[in-house]
């Protein structure tokens, strides 16, 4: 450690010295006791959430596509707000045989739930679902599940039309301005997904006993935080995500406003996190090429996640699924382990 001028540095030499106060590791505490303590502090961390609103759901489409039907679906989540998402119900899927139903995140990418539902409209929308096997919903959909994906706030339909300052990523606009009233972007996607949530429970198609999340890239993140602290959640697929901060984000800024919230490292890092996910199944996905989560973070992530696991009495969870590709969807083993613990 040496004094410098530059701000990246102080940040570098803080993270390789830094122990988080309530990781699992530091906290000394068994499991149940860590558990209840750092689920109340990341709730703490969270904030305040909006108000729910009758969701009032609008279908504004139905397509049949062989296998399955998908929706436009409009929701109401809080009095500010709308959100649009993409439902596939399975035909297999009835109110006499409801399915286990998966909402299904996206990440930071440039088209939103579209990538996720399957939406091939351009060129570029074609890559992005080819390079990273980005569809789930709609192979979910196809094994058998009812598939949710939403918009998160920022992208997709819900990008703000103008760009008051370009250049500037949207998702840290968006950061900043709600730190102004202790508010923040991840705050609220987690308040989404608990609606997405309350709609499923009210679809006849769906059992909304059996409902599981998965996502890739910032979809892992929301997946990861979200399942934390929403018990309905029975299994989750966190595809691409928990790498320790100290990498992705101290070290390779890879993160963003939506990503985060103030003094999240000073209490956990990622793993801790997942492990609050505990004792329900999870499973994590690593690509040996992954260019966004490098693999070596990847791996640790998911040994100090099996570490706190095992503390819960669960030592053969998360399952992983270690693929050859980069930052992609595996689509190797999510059906089958929804289909065993859904």
């Amino acid at each position: 450690m040496k004094s410098s001028f530059f701000l990246g540095d102080l940040w570098d030499d803080l993270a390789a010295e830094h122990k988080p106060e309530l990781g699992f590791k530091n906290a000394g505490l068994p499991f149940d006791e860590w558990r209840k303590t750092a689920l109340a502090k990341l709730v703490e961390l969270l904030g305040p959430t909006p108000e729910p609103v009758p969701l009032d759901p609008v279908t504004e489409s139905s397509v049949d596509e062989g296998d399955f039907v998908r929706e436009r679906v409009i929701l109401h989540t809080d009095r500010h707000t709308l959100l649009p998402c993409v439902v596939f119900t399975p035909k297999t899927a009835t109110a006499r045989a409801p399915a286990p139903a998966i909402l299904c995140s996206h990440g930071h990418g440039p088209f939103g739930k579209n990538s996720v539902a399957g939406v091939r409209n351009s060129p570029e929308a074609i890559r992005d679902i080819e390079s990273q096997n980005y569809d789930f919903a709609v192979q979910m959909a196809r094994e058998g599940f009812v598939t949710l994906a939403p918009d998160l706030r920022g992208f997709g339909e819900r990008r703000d039309p103008f760009d008051p300052i370009p250049g500037r990523d949207l998702c840290n606009v968006n950061f900043i301005k709600g730190a102004l009233f202790g508010i923040y972007p991840m705050t609220l996607n987690i308040f989404d997904f608990k609606r997405c949530i309350d709609y499923l429970e009210t679809k006849p198609e769906a059992d909304g006993g059996r409902i599981g999340m998965m996502g890739l890239s910032q979809g892992g993140t929301m997946t990861t935080f979200t399942t934390a602290v929403e018990p309905r959640i029975k299994a989750c697929d966190i595809i691409g995500y928990v790498n320790p901060f100290a990498g992705f984000a101290v070290r390779d800024g890879n993160f963003c406003g939506s990503q985060i919230v103030p003094g999240i490292y000073r209490y956990f890092d990622t793993f801790d996190i997942a492990g609050l996910i505990a004792p329900r199944p999870c499973l994590m996905e690593m690509g040996r090429r992954d260019d966004c989560f490098p693999f070596e973070g990847l791996l640790r992530g998911w040994e100090e996640t099996k570490a706190i696991y095992a503390a819960a009495g669960v030592p053969d969870m998360p399952e992983a699924d270690i693929h050859d590709g980069g930052h992609a969807y595996s689509g190797v083993r999510a059906p089958a382990f929804f289909k065993k613990y859904l």
